[in-house]
Parts: C-alpha cells; structure tokens; sequence
C-alpha cells in the first residue's frame, strides 16, 4: 500500500497560516457564524461519525448498504475490467468492500480522506483482507483539486462517493464538486454516488438528534479540535448540538448554540460568542430522485441508472461521462 500526501504537510507552518484556520477565523467572523463542516473528520470525528452509522436512528447508512448488496451484481456489471475505483472522502472501507467483493475485476482502489491517520488504519486493513487490489491512498480534502496516483493513470476509472455527502454542500459547491470529480477522473469515468432522499420530518429529527447523544458529540468534537489544532480557548461545555430541518432549502441543519457569552482567542483572533448564539457547522441537503438527476446534468454527468430502498428512504445514482466534451 501507498499513501500519497496531497499537499505535503510542512511541520513548519504556524498554525495561524493553515487552510485550517483560515478557514475557522473567516468562518466565525460571519454573520451568522458558520464554520466547514469537512473539518468534523479529524481521527477523533471520524470515529464518533463511525459510530453514527450504527445507531438505530440513523437510517442513511444501513439503508445504503441494503441498496448496494442488493445490487451488487448489476452495478458490478457496469464497473469496466481493470478499473481504478477512487472513493472521495473514504473514511470505513464498509461500503466500498460491497463492490470490491462483487467485481473481482476492480485492479485497484484509491482512497481519499482528509484524515491521514484514519485513512492509513483502514486501507491497511482492507489490502490485508482483498490483497488482489492495489491500495494507492491520497492523504488529501477531496473538496479540493489532486492529482490521482500515477499507478493508476492507465486505467478506466470509477467514482465513489457514497453516504449523503454531496447533501453537505451548498447547490453551488455541489455542482463545483461533481464538475471538479469529472476533471480528475477524466473522459469516460463513471461516478456511483449515493443522495439522501425527502422524507417525513420525524424520521429526520431522529436521525440527527439521537437519543445517544453521539451526533451532538460529533458537533461539539469540532470545538474541540480548534482548540487542540489551533489553541483556541472554547468552553466546550458552553454549547450544545441542535438540528432542525430547513423546509424552505430542503435540508437538515446542525448548530451549535452558545448558553453563555464568551470571547474566544484563535491564532490572535478575539470572537464573541453571545448567549442564544449559534455556529452553523452543517448543512444536509434532501433531494427527489428528479431533483437529483437534474444537479448531475449541470454538472458535466449524465444519469445512467438510480437504486433505492423500497421505502425510498435513499438512493444510489451511477453517473456517466462521455469521452469527449467541449471545454474538458
């Protein structure tokens, strides 16, 4: 197995200069305050998003992985011999071991995460359980341009992008994302991405807001990885986790409101954080099977074929790119 660091990480570089805190300082100092919600998958992040998965309110995951096994063999039979199979924002090795078991064609799996140590721990265990596949891990933000492994230049190459991530961007950065996927796996590709569906309010609620707790661990583990990362001073236990869902954008959102007035320091920075305050750290978008087909036409795809659940409660997409397209 090979990771690949993209960009190289300079030990060097004052955490006040970091894309990092650039992006916490800029995000806070907005009205109201937001802060990227890539930034939830340090290692600690994303294992309580691991965690997640498995609690019984939250219907995404279990219900994704029901569509893939049940059609594992139909979109295995789309994936073409000696394919590249790159998964953007890996994290568990769950799902993608689905398809890599039911296409014994698939010649090698590039992984792609934000976080390098979670990343490295689960590509090591599955090219020590599927040794048939080239493991080529890219360290990198996949919401950002990188350049695929030269191993895997040469081969037909399939996108990998399941959970409801793409609901986590913004209409606009959505379609950035999916037309920058196009660019990096080229003329030809196919993309298998999975879209969380509209459904009743209550099965929403529950799904962000679990009896557990775990999901507004999550939130708040953000605070603090600031102030690990950044040394920033947040009183953690001054906030607390709140999802609500959005009618108007169709879209669940996760907050954290602050119970009392703070000032927190961050690389120099002094922000106020009043009592009633919230901090926006997510957004997940909900689409119609039409709604979602219509994103990927504007965004250089083109609908193939989609799986759901028989509730409709999710779906999976396979996408497809041409060879040749004007302005590539």
């Amino acid at each position: 197995m090979t990771i690949h660091v993209r960009p190289p990480l300079l030990e060097t570089d004052a955490p006040s200069t970091t894309p990092f805190a650039r992006d916490v300082i800029a995000g806070l100092s907005e009205t109201p305050k937001t802060l990227p919600a890539k930034y939830f998958y340090d290692t600690a992040g994303s294992r309580l998003f691991e965690e997640i998965t498995r609690l019984p309110e939250y219907y995404p995951t279990r219900t994704e992985v029901g569509i893939l096994r049940d059609n594992a063999a139909a979109i295995a039979a789309l994936i073409p011999r000696g394919a590249a199979l790159v998964e953007f924002g890996a994290g568990s090795a769950s799902k993608v071991r689905i398809l890599l078991e039911a296409a014994p064609h698939i010649a090698a799996y590039v992984p792609v995460d934000i976080s390098a140590e979670f990343l490295g721990d689960e590509a090591a265990r599955l090219e020590r359980d599927i040794p048939r596949v080239a493991v080529h891990a890219v360290a990198a933000d996949f919401t950002q341009d990188f350049a695929l492994p030269a191993a895997v230049h040469e081969r037909p190459r399939v996108g990998f992008f399941p959970g409801s991530t793409i609901g986590n961007f913004n209409p606009r950065d959505a379609r950035h994302f999916l037309r920058q996927a196009a660019r990096i796996l080229g003329p030809g590709a196919m993309l298998i991405i999975g879209a969380d569906l509209i459904k009743d309010e209550a099965t929403l609620h529950a799904a962000y807001n679990d009896a557990a707790g775990v999901t507004a661990k999550f939130n708040l583990n953000l605070l603090v990885r600031i102030n690990r990362e950044l040394g920033a001073n947040f009183d953690v236990g001054a906030f607390e986790h709140q999802a609500r869902f959005d009618h108007t954008h169709h879209r669940m959102e996760m907050h954290l409101v602050g119970r009392r007035p703070q000032q927190v320091q961050i690389c120099g920075h002094a922000i106020d954080v009043r009592a009633g305050e919230t901090i926006h750290t997510e957004n997940s978008y909900k689409f119609t099977i039409g709604s979602f087909a219509t994103l990927a036409r504007r965004s250089n795809w083109t609908p193939s074929v989609v799986f759901t659940d028989t509730a409709r409660l999710f779906s999976v997409h396979v996408l497809t790119r041409g060879r040749r397209r004007r302005n590539d």
